[in-house]
């Protein structure tokens, strides 16, 4: 028997092999269940799934184990807890009986609505239907209409849709709204006092051009004997939001704020978000700060960690900064220089101590007054976004170490950490030899081998067309950095204390920080109860935030791609499953679906998921992650969020160098390559080398 089912766990059920889990369905649509206290998680097949759906907390039966035998396979008896029960969708009516057809891939099936539980939707609504009713017995849910979403447009009703059925409201509460506005502008004298002036001290904020809510600024001094004074302000949203009021409640309950590509969804109030809370330039404003004596070389010589008030003398967007790094002349040239020359170096210090260099490209979208993307501008992190992130991981770092160094009644003062375990073992090994074809060799025997060899991979393929997939392959094989009471570090940066101090405007842990940072510095410790159970619940919202972002930069891929139906491109294969693999485009980085039935004529295919790969029976043909592949968009469906793909060129075979030119075949099928494959001569006839 396997070591990970040897002791009794206390998520396991007694007699049976039965164990209590969060259910993840990955793209293939196959399902692993992670259960505290095993060291694998348990993979449960499609057709064992019954109803559960990706997030729920769910009861899986053990039955066997993996065809290599390193994992065990279950099937789902039981949803304990619903992770979501509300969907968009579009409405049919029929005579006796209607539907909600779901938008999201996230439920597999239509949701049967019956007639007395429309509610007043028609056929054709767009609207929000709540499950009431499902089990094991019944192919389709029964639901509830519960809202009818605005028809403003198709845009307006999709955004609104991915953000409700995530569990993100669209509006604030009026008792929350009342709360806001009871705050006045301005800075109080009596509260000046109580804190550290920095207000005639050179301030700035850098920020994204269509920035509105800035929760960071810098100020900088020259002290003496090559010295300098260095203050990370970050603004005191704990100041206006009181424990328990209806505005932190709120707070709590959102945790964090959604960017969409047209739109955003706060956690605060815009009165607090983008105005009393805001660091906009020429107004006094409270803030929390973390304070460096730095040289250079960014050694830090002393710190000062308290409440302030500052005033930013000048908003930059990064594009501006950027341009003065470069050589362009600008307000405070000199400064910045100063300012990206330390951070330069303690970016150094970070990747000597073993942290990851994961760059962060990021695809925005170009959108018209209707939010229809017309472009795709991608962005690389150039060193004014590095000189901001330098200087709020070392407040972040300096904060963290602060009070994991203090004791209260003889214990740790409970704290929430942000923390990034090691990679998964499995994960990694298999990782390890897919990295191996770029000719990148992994030293797994110790942690710092690991985070320099990914540095090595990274600076391999940096600029390559498959450098984001290396990456994104690669943050797969990472654990999910959490918030947690439970200090094990941050692997991925190299740091031993780490937490979120520096976003409270749109993270609510942050405020968390803010308030148990003050208590220690007042030598007053109050520990929040509970605070575990919220560090997992803001955990759990930031994973609900990113997946509708990522829901919704999908749909605007989508729609951008419904320009382009016929047009060929580049890509690299970005995913591989059983039912085919997905390819992103080179130039848009637009993701879509190279179905196996359009590749059966091709071969009989093998998922290999080892090797991260599809590969031919009879041809050894294979279709691998990182491969470059020619494709053609046949369709781009908005309600399934998906593109379709056809392969018009196939990659080259082994001792082969050539790649093959598909010609143009009926239903988007191909046969079989005319070289490397000595089968069938009159299939090989469709095919010309390239």
């Amino acid at each position: 028997m396997p070591r990970n089912i040897k002791k009794k766990n206390k998520n396991q059920d007694a007699g049976r092999k039965l164990y209590t889990g969060k259910l993840e369905i990955t793209r293939s649509g196959v399902g692993f269940v992670v259960v505290p206290g095993l060291d694998k998680d348990i993979m449960v097949e499609r057709e064992n799934l019954d109803t559960a759906l990706s997030g729920d907390e769910v009861k899986v039966e053990v039955k066997g184990y993996s065809d290599n035998n390193r994992r065990l396979k279950g099937k789902i008896t039981q949803v304990v807890r619903r992770k979501q029960s509300e969907f968009s969708g579009k409405v049919e009516v029929h005579p006796h009986f209607a539907f909600l057809i779901p938008e999201s891939d996230k439920m597999p099936v239509d949701i049967y609505i019956p007639l007395h539980l429309l509610n007043g939707a028609k056929d054709g609504d767009h609207a929000m239907a709540k499950v009431v009713e499902w089990t094991g017995k019944t192919k389709n849910p029964v639901g509830e209409i519960v809202s009818v979403l605005t028809n403003e447009s198709v845009n307006e009703i999709a955004m609104q849709g991915l953000l409700i059925e995530n569990g993100f409201p669209l509006s604030f509460p009026d008792d929350v709204l009342e709360d806001a506005v009871r705050y006045p502008e301005g800075v109080d004298k009596k509260e000046i006092k109580k804190r550290k002036d920095f207000r005639d001290v050179l301030t700035m904020t850098i920020d994204p051009v269509d920035a509105k809510d800035f929760d960071d600024a810098l100020s900088f001094r020259v002290l003496k004997e090559g010295w300098y004074e260095v203050g990370v302000h970050i603004a005191d949203v704990s100041y206006y939001i009181e424990p328990d009021s209806a505005l932190d409640k709120e707070a709590y309950r959102r945790a964090t704020s959604v960017y969409l590509p047209d739109r955003v969804s706060p956690m605060l109030p815009e009165r607090l978000s983008n105005e009393l809370c805001s660091l906009r330039p020429k107004e006094d404003k409270y803030t929390f700060s973390a304070v460096f004596k730095i040289n250079k070389e960014g050694h830090v010589k002393d710190h000062w960690i308290g409440r302030t008030v500052i005033h930013s003398d000048r908003r930059y967007a990064y594009e501006e900064v950027q341009e003065i790094i470069e050589g362009k002349s600008g307000d405070h040239m000199d400064e910045i220089h100063v300012l990206n020359s330390i951070a330069k170096n303690l970016r150094q210090q970070r990747f000597k101590k073993g942290a990851i260099n994961f760059s962060s490209q990021e695809v925005r979208f170009k959108l018209d007054e209707h939010g229809k993307p017309i472009g795709i501008v991608i962005k690389e992190s150039k060193e004014a976004h590095q000189l901001i992130e330098e200087f709020m991981l070392l407040a972040n770092r300096t904060v963290a170490e602060y009070v994991g160094g203090l004791k209260h009644k003889g214990e740790p003062v409970p704290f929430p950490y942000r923390v990034h375990d090691v990679p998964d073992e499995d994960k990694l090994r298999v990782f390890t030899l897919f990295a191996g074809r770029f000719g990148v060799k992994f030293d797994l025997t110790t942690p710092s081998g690991i985070s320099k060899s990914f540095n090595e991979m990274l600076e391999t393929v940096r600029g390559n067309p498959e450098q984001h997939v290396l990456e994104q392959l690669g943050i797969r094989t990472m654990s999910k950095a959490i918030y947690t009471t439970d200090n094990i570090g941050h692997y991925g940066l190299g740091f031993e204390h780490y937490c979120h101090f520096t976003s409270p405007i749109r993270r609510y842990p942050d405020v968390l920080v803010h308030r148990i940072l003050q208590q220690c510095l007042d030598e007053q410790i109050h520990p929040i109860k509970h605070l575990e159970a919220q560090c997992r619940h803001c955990s759990d919202q930031e994973r609900r935030a990113m997946e509708t972002e990522r829901a919704a930069n999908k749909y605007k891929q989508v729609e951008f791609m419904q320009d382009h139906v016929g047009e060929e491109f580049d890509a690299v294969i970005s995913g591989v499953a059983t039912f085919g693999f997905w390819a992103e485009t080179v130039e848009h980085k637009c993701e879509g679906m190279v179905s196996m039935t359009d590749l059966n004529d091709l071969d009989n295919f093998v998922f290999n998921e080892g090797e991260y790969a599809l590969i031919g029976r009879g041809t050894g043909l294979k279709f691998a992650m990182g491969d470059r592949v020619k494709v053609k968009v046949v369709s781009a469906n908005l309600i399934k969020r998906q593109t379709d793909f056809m392969l018009t060129e196939v990659p080259a075979l082994t001792g082969n160098r050539k790649a093959f030119s598909l010609e143009s075949l009926p239903a988007g099928r191909a046969s079989r390559p005319a070289k490397g494959y000595k089968g069938d001569k009159k299939k090989n006839q469709k095919f010309k080398k390239r």
